[in-house]
Parts: C-alpha cells; structure tokens; sequence
C-alpha cells in the first residue's frame, strides 16, 4: 500500500532525546551482529535504547532474509509509535525490492528519521519526493567501528538526530563551478540514482540542489549515467549540483580517458549553477549527514564551498 503525500512542506520528523529509542533493520545486504556492536555500543552512549529487527540476522543468499521478512522489520518499525529513528544498518542491494510491501499510512502520522547512504537512496526518494518526508543521508551502524566512533561523520548524525543542523563548508576544488543557489537537496547514490530514472520511484529534479556519490564503477559506467541524467533533461533543470566521493574507480584495458570528477565535470559545463566536487559524502570516513528533503543554499566560490541550511 501506497500513501502518497503532496504539500509544499515537508514533514521534518521530531528531534530525539536522550532515553528515546531507535530500531536497526536490514533492508538490503545481510549483515551479522559483530558487524554492529560497535555502533550499538555508541547509539546507548548517545543515552539511545535500541531495538534490532527481529529478522535482522535472517539469510537469504546476499539478503537480509527474503523480502516478507525484510519488509516485515521496516513495516514494524514504520508503525510502532516507540521507535523514534529507523537505522538501516547497511546498503549494497535489496531496499528496491521492498518499497511496494511498505505502508507509510502511520509514519505519515508518526514522523520519524531514516537514516542510511549507498542502495538506501531509493528509500530517501520515495520519501522525499512522494511522500513530503525529510530524511537522513548518513553513515549506517555497518560503517561505524572501533577507529571511526569519534569522526566526523558519526558525530555529524548525532547532531542531526538530536536538532542541529549545521552548515557544512570546505575548500575549493578545482573543478568547482562558482554560484549561489537556494534549492531542495535531494540525491544520493548515481548508480541507485540511475536505476529508478523513469520509475514511480524517481525523483522530480526541478529546482532541486542534487547531491551524488558511488563506489566501485567503472569510469564508462559513470559517464553513461551522467548522460542519462543529462540527455533525460534532469541535469538542466537542477539549481545546484554537489560531488562527492567516487570511490574505488575502475578502468578497462583501453583506458577510458578521463576520471570519474572529470566525467561529472565535462558533463554540466554548458549548465551557470555552482558545482562543487571532493564533498564529504558517500563511501568514504568522510561521509557526513546531510538532511534530504531539507531547503538549503549552496555557495561555491573560489574562497569557499558552503552549504546552508533554512529553518523551517
């Protein structure tokens, strides 16, 4: 079932506070439980409870258990009024599959975060553009070890999670396209991105600040979906675009000719908005959180790169 939500404000779920409690679900890629310690570990010191799907450990193939039982968690957590964050605790392939077996009739009621990167881009589009829903694009409990508890990217969800939304600025790149545009920041993963281009899934790029990332693609491989992107007339209706890591690139045998940055940059040149590139997103320890469905102002200059966020 399918609860489609068309205003002009976007929900913006409520901040948490300490004693509140989180659930953990496995939309996608399996995953086993010394694989999240240590962010349980971390999610109870931020005074969190947390409570692990009860699939979550479930095996089907690559999967986290077959799609009932995935769709199974996600819906448990959507719906019980307890749960104040939904943690998918890892990507890689699978989230897709579960979206026609979800209901979001009580989330829509009962507003709470989702937060995770990577194949969880085609939850963050059907809940920002469909339906009016903010969402987290952060690090997931299957990233967070023993060496990264403390970074960036880990205290940046904590913040966003519990009421700051921070500007988040850095130094130029030199591919970086100078502007100043306001727009709703939507995006994630190009490849995830690519795959639900004409879908009911699919984003509506107007007006939109786009953010992408991707790991483990092959040069040609990016450069056929920047096409898409831009021959599909998405790139041209954008107001900003923000590049973040591309990582773990391959080439073949006859080389491509270009890297990845060089590809997305040569792809927009005929476009005036700011672009900037080497931002802290995607597959990377610097992968900060950053609030999708959020109104945001994106400055890029040969001083600096800086993305605003308006309050609502």
């Amino acid at each position: 079932m399918f609860v489609h939500q068309k205003n002009e404000t976007m929900i913006t779920p409520p901040n948490l506070k300490p004693g509140d409690k989180i659930g953990i679900v496995a939309p996608a890629r399996k995953v086993e439980f010394d694989e999240l310690n240590t962010a349980i570990d971390v999610f109870e010191s931020w005074r969190l409870k947390v409570e692990l799907g009860r699939n979550l450990f479930k095996e089907d193939h690559q999967f986290a258990g077959t799609e009932v039982q995935r769709s199974h968690d996600f819906q448990y957590m959507l719906d019980n009024p307890e749960i104040k964050a939904i943690l998918c605790a890892r990507g890689g392939y699978g989230t897709i599959k579960i979206l026609k077996h979800l209901s979001f009739e009580k989330f829509l009621k009962n507003p709470k975060w989702i937060v995770g990167y990577s194949d969880i881009t085609a939850m963050h589009a059907y809940l920002n553009q469909h339906l009016g829903a903010k969402s987290i694009h952060g690090i997931m409990p299957f990233n967070i070890n023993s060496e990264n508890k403390y970074s960036q990217a880990v205290e940046s969800l904590k913040e966003i999670l519990f009421g700051q939304q921070n500007d988040v600025g850095l130094l130029p790149h030199k591919f970086n396209k100078s502007g100043n545009e306001t727009g709703t920041l939507i995006g994630g993963n190009l490849s995830v991105l690519y795959s639900i281009a004409g879908t009911k899934y699919d984003y509506d790029y107007t007006d939109k600040i786009l953010v992408i990332e991707d790991l483990d693609e092959y040069f040609y491989h990016i450069d056929r979906m920047m096409m898409n992107l831009k021959y599909s007339g998405k790139l041209g209706k954008l107001k900003g675009l923000i590049v973040g890591g591309m990582t773990d690139m391959h080439d073949n045998k006859v080389e491509f000719g270009k890297t990845a940055y060089e590809i997305i940059r040569d792809a927009v040149c005929d476009y005036n908005y700011p672009v900037c590139f080497d931002f802290p997103v995607g597959h990377q320890d610097r992968n900060v959180a950053l609030v999708l469905g959020s109104k945001v102002e994106l400055e890029v200059n040969n001083n600096r790169v800086r993305v605003h966020y308006f309050s609502d």
